[in-house]
């Protein structure tokens, strides 16, 4: 699990203006725990630590649509736009000089990528809330409130408070439903699809956690989508105190129907908690970053990873690097990020120790099944990628463009030192936030030098990653959103 400093308070007096009041889609209080346990919480686990498929109650049916809507060149429906997690907007308009467009205050901070989908913005708050906000003006048209965040003080460790909506959110063209999940009092994990662009609630469904351990899971990995199916990752609290295992859950798409799962078989933690959540192949494969386990000699855990799931989440594959007794004894394991999915079939790994490793998504087979290694840097957060570059999240020494042409890991450039955020690409640039400043920055791709930064009047969650749709690039911060012209 990570270590990292809890963030400040928002400022008080801060320049992001009042919220109009509008009226609020509150839902009802979350269901007993006793009613959303299901089988999952005490299921059996197989070497493999696939999980036996279980069903829930969901509160309604979404909508069903005849065809998907049509997704637009200015549309961000998931964290770093795609399945893949590329990171990459069209190149047109071109980047230019940077100004605030609008400022959002809402009701808690925004730990997730803002979502674009047709004129709206559509972000989460750590107060439970999903809101849609007008595109060209921050105005908002809509919220949904899904219940009463987990105040810090409950918890039995952490640093986020309170505790509501953390994972980035992720729309689907063919239910046209956002999906979220908020951690609401008592320890729910609470699924809800909203319909877009009309902000009703469509259902809402209790997601247990396969480890039957709610009160220490955190759902922080963005949601992802695919083939039907809502696929859900949690990991531990900050401080990896408690005595969870970190897991994955595939929920339909409708709300309804029998959920898959796959635990982490290590005796404890392993948790897939990065912010970019899983990341999804073309042929289906999920591909998840596995933090420390509890083991520190061998047998060997499953856990310091780079896992390899079906659509159904059974194992297939599975990559740990020879470091990992020591990776768990010392937190330097490869859960703080995403994998680095490349267009050839290669994947770039790269976690806490600082090492990056080239893998073929193909042939995951074991501990030191890389095909290279070398040294990158101490990354957190989501990477982006285009062609043979990856460009990684760096948590000291700048934000590294890294190229894996020839199965080989060469250090291109690295970005100003203070911006530690997680990269994104578009509009011929390179856009990387400091999230203790609150500062996004624009930079060359080709050297990695600053072309335009501007600050952002807020402070920023850890782990950071701007959005881009169009001319605007648009930030989570500590109490709402910002939008950026420029992008």
């Amino acid at each position: 699990m990570r270590r990292a400093r809890p963030h400040p308070c928002p400022a008080k007096g801060s320049r992001l203006g009042p919220v109009r009041p509008r009226p609020a889609t509150v839902l009802a209080p979350a269901v007993p725990l006793a009613l959303c346990l299901l089988a999952a919480c005490g299921a059996a686990t197989s070497g493999d630590g696939a999980v036996a498929a279980t069903s829930g109650p969901a509160t309604a049916a979404p909508p069903v649509t005849a065809s998907p809507a049509p997704l637009s060149g200015t549309d961000w429906p998931t964290y770093h736009r795609d399945a893949a997690r590329t990171g990459a907007a069209p190149a047109s308009p071109a980047a230019g000089a940077l100004s605030i467009a609008w400022r959002r205050r809402l009701d808690g901070a925004v730990y997730g990528q803002p979502l674009a989908v047709g004129d709206l913005v559509i972000a989460a708050t750590e107060g439970d809330t999903v809101y849609g906000l007008d595109r060209v003006t921050g105005a908002v048209r809509w919220r949904v409130h899904l219940g009463t965040p987990v105040p810090l003080s409950a918890l039995p460790c952490g640093d986020i408070d309170p505790l509501g909506i953390t994972g980035t959110p992720v729309y689907d063209p063919a239910t046209r439903l956002v999906y979220a999940v908020a951690e609401t009092t008592g320890f729910h994990h609470v699924l809800a699809g909203i319909t877009v662009p009309g902000g009703k609630l469509a259902f809402r469904r209790d997601i247990p956690t396969p480890d039957g351990q709610p009160r220490y899971d955190q759902q922080r990995a963005a949601l992802a989508l695919d083939r039907g199916r809502v696929y859900v990752a949690f990991g531990g609290l900050d401080g990896d105190c408690g005595p969870y295992q970190g897991s994955v859950n595939g929920i339909p798409a409708s709300g309804q129907g029998p959920m898959v799962s796959y635990r982490v078989p290590t005796a404890r933690a392993g948790g897939m908690w990065a912010a970019g959540g899983p990341v999804v192949g073309p042929d289906g494969t999920i591909y998840v970053g596995v933090g420390n386990g509890a083991a520190t000699a061998p047998p060997y855990d499953g856990s310091d990873s780079v896992t390899a799931l079906t659509p159904a989440l059974r194992r297939t594959g599975i990559f740990a690097p020879t470091s990992w007794p020591a990776d768990n004894a010392g937190d330097l394991d490869l859960g703080s990020t995403a994998p680095g999915l490349l267009g050839d079939g290669m994947i770039l790994a790269d976690g806490k120790n600082g090492n990056g490793y080239l893998l073929d998504a193909h042939h995951l087979t074991g501990v030191g099944s890389q095909v290279t290694r070398a040294p990158v840097c101490a990354a957190f957060g989501g990477m982006a990628t285009q062609g043979t570059i990856v460009y990684v999240p760096c948590i000291s020494g700048g934000m590294a463009a890294v190229d894996t042409a020839g199965s080989a890991i060469r250090v291109l450039w690295r970005g100003p030192p203070a911006a530690q955020g997680s990269p994104v690409l578009g509009g011929g640039a390179v856009w990387v936030p400091d999230w203790n400043a609150g500062v996004l920055y624009q930079l060359d791709p080709g050297t990695g030098q600053v072309r335009h930064k501007i600050g952002l009047g807020s402070a920023l969650p850890h782990f950071a990653s701007p959005s881009l749709s169009g001319s605007l690039a648009l930030v989570g911060t500590m109490d709402g959103v910002v939008a950026v012209r420029g992008a």
